[in-house]
């Protein structure tokens, strides 16, 4: 789930899907096979990524897009058409872009507060290497069940998760993949969640009826996610007690360590179960924690800044690295404030002009439309289903486009095949609302790798319950398992 708006305000499910008959199949794929191929080009070819600098990633979006937009003058679709598509894109992510914006300066006042380093020096003592992993899946699951949020979660207790982890010598990639696998866990199944009420409302079943018949698949997977865990547990080389008792003693030398600097990211937390918007929650976790420093941290203000203000003022603007006794430990309380947030707010903005184009042109419909026509079978319908949402993640770099579009597209044939709305919806979320952490560029990928300081392809892996439910959902649909067959009346 992108929780970065609420569906009242967007009405998203009332979108229109723009067709455009006078294009062909060929015609829509070329833009994304250039893009694929200049994305794959970048990744395996150039060295450090480093083809067009540090916004690669970004160029070759836009890239994409002006192919995109030939693809449509060809095919006599007006500019205005195409640039009123791309506004319609920013302005659905102004929310998620301001949340960004909000999340680098969470986490630079969290870290000169004294908030993460709390949770480090704690969970260094409560959370033992041995247990860490699927530990790190149930606290990250439990998190987004009661906020109905993976960002909120990825924001809180993602971070301090990395940290704890990171002090244990465990590799960041699979600390962030537990973190994101449990999340998106909580994500699925939480009534709070937006992605959890748009699946059933384009599939045409109730919202309870969705968790319900969700669960068969998302159990199992959840299961298998915590087992996988639990044996990489028992196979990584970790810090022993000695390093642990170190790393304590740092922590103490350079902060003022107390349980009452959980004050703030509890009350974050509260906020977002009792439904209060995200940008109101975070500001308030962003305020609460720059007061909580004031407190608390004069020594470590004093060593970023002449004045408290002034320290505060950059923890929330600009990098900030805390000195402490310990290598790994100063190299661990860093931020990038809001600053450290552009390049992944810059790949959103890029993402949108690509996906605002292929939509404006006709080319999403058409794709999805293709895919459709080749469902012959009940298991082509659901694989059909699952392959547009896994592509829709990947061109049009939007969640909620991965269940709109598809999810206005199959349902009828989901009818048709006398088969209950909740297989459609089911298969909506299993495939479309956990694959898009797994695109770089895709608004959830870009956000967590930000967030969580971690990048997607050393993630990538280690998410297990995302990449695994698609597959699930397959596995059901091919043995015919708990696939609900329409009541007649």
């Amino acid at each position: 789930m992108q929780d970065h708006k609420n569906l009242s305000e967007i009405k998203i499910e009332d979108q229109k899907i723009i067709e455009n008959k006078e294009l062909n199949l060929l015609e829509s794929l070329i833009p994304v096979v250039i893009l694929m191929s200049l994305l794959a080009y970048n990744i395996f070819f150039v060295e450090d990524q480093e083809w067009f600098g540090a916004y690669t990633n970004q160029y070759i979006l836009l890239m994409g897009g002006l192919v995109s937009a030939a693809v449509g003058f060809f095919n006599k679709v007006p500019l205005n058409k195409m640039i009123s598509e791309i506004w319609e894109n920013w302005k659905s992510v102004f929310v998620p872009i301001m949340i960004l914006f909000l999340v680098g300066a969470l986490a630079g006042t969290w870290l000169v507060s004294g908030i993460i380093p709390a949770m480090v020096y704690y969970g260094l003592q409560v959370l033992s290497p041995a247990i860490f992993l699927p530990a790190s899946v149930i606290i990250a699951a439990i998190i987004s069940i009661a906020t109905g949020s993976s960002w909120t979660t990825s924001a809180t207790v993602g971070i301090a998760l990395v940290g704890i982890g990171s002090a244990l010598g465990i590799p960041t990639g699979m600390i962030a993949g537990a973190v994101i696998s449990g999340a998106y866990f909580g994500d699925k199944m939480s009534p709070l969640s937006d992605t959890t009420n748009l699946a059933p409302a384009m599939a045409g079943t109730d919202l309870f009826t969705h968790i319900k018949y969700m669960a068969y698949t998302t159990v199992p997977t959840i299961i298998i996610t915590l087992i996988v865990f639990a044996i990489l547990s028992g196979t990584i080389e970790t810090n022993g007690n000695t390093d642990i008792s170190s790393l304590l003693t740092s922590i103490n030398n350079t902060f003022y360590i107390s349980p009452w600097l959980f004050l703030v990211p509890g009350v974050v937390i509260a906020m977002i179960v009792m439904k209060t918007k995200p940008l109101i929650a975070l500001s308030i976790g962003v305020l609460l924690a720059a007061i909580f420093a004031f407190i608390f941290q004069g020594d470590v203000l004093n060593g970023i800044s002449d004045s408290n203000f002034g320290a505060i003022s950059k923890s929330i603007l600009t990098d900030v690295k805390i000195q402490t006794d310990d290598e790994k430990l100063t190299e661990l309380f860093s931020s990038g404030g809001i600053a450290g947030m552009l390049w992944t707010i810059l790949l959103i903005v890029c993402a949108m002009v690509f996906g605002g184009i292929m939509d404006a042109i006709g080319a999403l419909s058409k794709i999805t439309k293709e895919l459709l026509s080749v469902a012959t079978s009940v298991f082509g319908l659901f694989a059909s289903t699952v392959v547009s949402c896994l592509g829709l993640n990947a061109i049009a770099s939007d969640q909620y486009l991965a269940l709109v579009i598809p999810g206005k597209m199959f349902k009828k044939a989901y009818q048709d095949r006398g088969l209950a709305p909740e297989n459609l919806s089911r298969t909506l979320e299993d495939s479309g609302t956990v694959t898009s952490v797994l695109i770089p560029w895709n608004t959830c990928g870009a956000y967590q790798s930000g967030v969580l300081g971690v990048s997607v392809s050393d993630y990538f892996v280690y998410a297990i319950f995302n990449y695994l439910s698609p597959f699930m959902t397959l596995l059901f649909a091919a043995f015919n398992i708990k696939i609900r067959q329409l009541v007649k009346k």
